[in-house]
């Protein structure tokens, strides 16, 4: 039998992507989407650049997972366009659905299947061979520090769910992946893990649009931020941009060991303060691998939460960017 081998994934994905020279991998223009007397999303325009990773935030109900449905061709738009790498997903949404990965908040799971023969079973709709797969799961659970291929996806804790979702959604090496709340309901430790995951991808040179209600993560792993507010764009800028537009703020992050550490103590606990996302991100990559005891992760208004509440108050008016 004829040995089946991959490319490198990086390589492999970006050769099969439609050449879309400096255009956004996603363009939305005056796309609105309504149901009978509601609005969900009110004439939107967004672009999503190649290699970026742009975070959508906004209240419940402000039109979130409804973009990100209409993005993946789930449903259509009322009004306006969307395009994913110069194709209209009306169009030519089963060629352009090959190229996606998409990851909704709540996954279902066939809960008689073990995790392994969960993803073998997604693989062969996506027609990759047996040998490529069994490799791509091996690797991707691995990755993802999801041991138990062999449990009942019914047996999972919520947090290995999410990661048997994950690693479903990245089984076909998407280069675009579509994250709606991809660390909702999660403990701490593994809610950082998939997003420092994320992070990883990114930088393998996927792009990434995902919705998220936790704004340090936001503020963590975005190049850019754009916030929704009753279905219409208020505002979306760089993270950079947001930072020098409203100065750093303070994160906090308390754990227990039995270690001696140089950092503030009180009763059991250690204390750690920063203004700097990555400092943070590190400590808890520390707590998560030296398997401290993460009790609290607070933020001390940051500035992205800042920006936010300005703007869901109306305090602070912004006519929307593309920056």
């Amino acid at each position: 039998m004829r040995q089946v081998t991959e490319r490198p994934l990086s390589q492999r994905y970006r050769d099969d992507w439609p050449q879309t020279g400096e255009s956004p991998i996603i363009m939305l223009q005056g796309v609105s989407k309504s149901y009978r007397d509601c609005v969900a999303v009110d004439h939107l325009d967004l672009d999503v650049r190649e290699g970026e990773i742009l975070g959508i935030i906004g209240h419940n109900g402000a039109g979130k997972t409804t973009i990100l449905k209409m993005i993946t061709g789930l449903i259509s738009p009322t009004e306006g366009s969307i395009e994913i790498m110069g194709m209209d997903i009306t169009r030519e949404g089963t060629r352009i659905k090959s190229f996606i990965g998409y990851l909704p908040e709540e996954s279902p799971f066939y809960e008689n299947m073990t995790v392994t023969e969960y993803l073998m079973f997604f693989s062969e709709l996506y027609r990759i061979p047996r040998s490529v797969a069994r490799d791509r799961i091996h690797r991707l659970l691995g990755v993802l520090n999801l041991a138990e291929e062999n449990k009942l996806t019914g047996e999972l804790s919520k947090g290995m769910k999410r990661k048997a979702a994950i690693a479903r959604t990245l089984l076909h090496d998407p280069g675009l992946l579509i994250l709606d709340e991809p660390n909702s309901g999660l403990d701490p430790l593994t809610s950082f893990f998939i997003i420092d995951y994320l992070r990883a991808l990114r930088d393998e040179g996927k792009t990434i649009l995902l919705s998220a209600h936790n704004l340090f993560h936001i503020e963590y792993i975005c190049d850019r931020v754009a916030i929704l507010k009753n279905g219409r764009l208020v505002i979306v800028d760089s993270m950079e941009s947001l930072r020098q537009r409203l100065g750093e703020r303070e994160y906090e992050i308390t754990f227990k060991t039995a270690d001696d550490l140089p950092y503030e103590k009180k009763g059991d606990n250690y204390i750690f303060k920063s203004a700097d996302v990555g400092q943070m991100a590190s400590l808890l990559r520390q707590v998560s691998d030296k398997g401290w005891a993460l009790v609290d992760l607070a933020i001390r208004q940051s500035a992205l939460e800042d920006i936010y509440v300005k703007l869901m108050n109306g305090t602070e008016l912004a006519a929307p960017a593309s920056v």
